[in-house]
């Protein structure tokens, strides 16, 4: 019997034919609405959130590398309206509480997964997003520790869920304590789990905010090496490659752009608008990653360990912001 290979007509009319579903078209107009200066960032987390429950997001499998990438070009891109020398004052006030606070989360974390019998891959995942950056860290952890796809997801989920929260609530605790844009911008960079809500609230509370935020949240960041390093040991994996953040580095380099370039400062205000539209739509895919399974298979007691170290160290930072600047 004789066949025939499809012409090229054919197959050109089949990939023209493709059915675009209602779902795509309300998630393609989401994203574009997300890229406008209409919708700040919460509400952009809180329309991702919607589309997860009732729509579903129609490109799952490729919205972690997504929130990955648009996460970078958001930062690199925020580096652009800062300076050096305001970045590195900020820095050295951070600087201990930043040791500080690392440190005494990740022990808090693991504390309290023995205590609620957590697995300790999940629990060490969990006090680490919180410890560092969030769903950053967690990446960069799980592969050193050899977590499996359900442990990562719990962790994931928890920190997400938490930082979703943190988002929309700091900024009015801020007001309310009438923190100054120093104070708040330190506060979120240690208090905030992952990079994309820390800039997001604080660029809701102030450009000075903002910097200080970047600032001490990315040199946070670095953490993830040295602790990877740690990870190796515990966990007894001395054969994995440890995922190094290079993406700070062009922030940096942004940084030094800005602040003895002039002509880059004479366009630096596009460069910026252009990353807060980006971080906006992170958060709004972040957001739309957040399904009923995602917040199903957290579980309360990774919640609840979540939860507990999440108070115990923004209440503790807090604290000592207020009383020691």
């Amino acid at each position: 019997m004789k066949t025939t290979a499809p012409d090229e007509n054919s197959t050109k009319k089949s990939i023209l034919d493709k059915t675009i579903t209602t779902r795509e078209v309300i998630f393609m107009f989401f994203v574009v609405l997300c890229l406008s200066p209409l919708i700040s960032p919460p509400i952009a987390l809180l329309m991702g959130l919607i589309i997860a429950q009732f729509i579903g997001h129609p490109y799952l499998n490729l919205n972690h590398k997504a929130t990955h990438i648009l996460l970078q070009v958001s930062v690199v891109g925020l580096g652009f309206g800062m300076n050096v020398n305001n970045a590195l004052k900020a820095g050295k006030e951070g600087f201990i509480l930043t040791i500080v606070s690392i440190i005494g989360t990740i022990l808090i974390g693991i504390f309290l997964g023995k205590i609620l019998k957590i697995e300790e891959k999940i629990s060490f995942l969990i006090a680490t997003g919180t410890a560092i950056c969030g769903g950053s860290a967690i990446a960069a952890i799980s592969p050193v520790i050899k977590a499996n796809e359900k442990q990562i997801s719990v962790a994931l989920g928890t920190i997400f869920i938490l930082n979703s929260v943190a988002l929309v609530i700091f900024p009015f605790i801020g007001h309310y304590l009438n923190l100054s844009e120093t104070q708040f911008g330190l506060w979120c960079a240690i208090a905030i789990h992952d990079t994309s809500s820390v800039v997001g609230a604080a660029g809701k509370y102030g450009v000075h905010a903002l910097e200080v935020a970047t600032t001490v949240k990315l040199a946070r960041a670095l953490w993830i090496i040295p602790i990877a390093l740690l990870s190796t040991f515990i966990f007894k994996n001395k054969d994995t490659k440890i995922k190094i953040p290079y993406f700070i580095g062009l922030f940096i380099l942004a940084m030094i752009a800005n602040t003895y370039i002039p002509l880059v400062q004479n366009y630096s205000h596009y460069i910026t608008d252009f990353a807060k539209a980006t971080l906006t739509l992170t958060l709004f895919l972040i957001g739309c990653g957040l399904s009923r399974k995602v917040l199903v298979s957290v579980g309360y007691k990774p919640l609840v360990q979540g939860i507990a170290i999440w108070i115990i160290i923004s209440v503790s930072t807090l604290w000592a912001i207020i009383s020691l600047i």
